[in-house]
């Protein structure tokens, strides 16, 4: 079972997420938690959120990068769901050898995104509090899929990595 919780304030906005979310959500044994729609009021179900994670042997966080960092609502509910003696600590082992996938879209080019760039740093900076919140709850890092580039995308490319983190999450799937 793998779990993807998408986090797009604006879905109805997307080109890139959509077309990511849409290329994943047939596969078999994927469970798309589309978060904005499931909690628009930001008042998040813990039991029942804590429930599809324990049940998961991957976790999926798919969003738009705003501010380099993860929409507020997918940040509060890392913040509500992941909680000491659940999520880390001693008694906090739920999550312990699940393997997490971070899907991320940017709209900046790869360019942007290097120490000449706009942003300055590399994305890979951008991605610690990411990786360090999955490495602290136990969880492996995998290799992050990013799409840079999102709103200048042409058809064509969007379809190429579309099928790439379909290929990517099918292989999540294998023993």
């Amino acid at each position: 079972m793998i779990t993807v919780l998408y986090a797009h304030p604006y879905p109805n906005r997307s080109i890139a997420c959509k077309a990511l979310v849409e290329a994943i959500r047939p596969l078999e044994g994927v469970e798309v938690r589309t978060l904005y729609d499931l909690y628009p009021d930001f008042d998040i179900d813990v039991p029942a959120e804590q429930a599809a994670l324990e049940a998961t042997d991957a976790l999926v966080l798919l969003h738009p990068i705003y501010w380099y960092s993860a929409p507020g609502l997918l940040k509060h509910y890392l913040d509500v769901v992941f909680v000491k003696g659940w999520a880390y600590g001693p008694e906090g082992t739920k999550l312990q050898g699940k393997d997490c996938l971070w899907v991320a879209t940017t709209g900046g080019d790869d360019e942007a995104y290097s120490g000449s760039g706009r942003h300055e740093q590399p994305f890979g900076q951008f991605s610690q509090p990411m990786r360090q919140t999955a490495r602290y709850c136990g969880m492996r890092w995998l290799d992050p899929f990013v799409l840079h580039a999102s709103h200048q995308i042409d058809a064509a490319a969007l379809a190429k990595a579309a099928e790439q983190l379909r290929q990517r999450i099918s292989e999540l799937k294998k023993p």
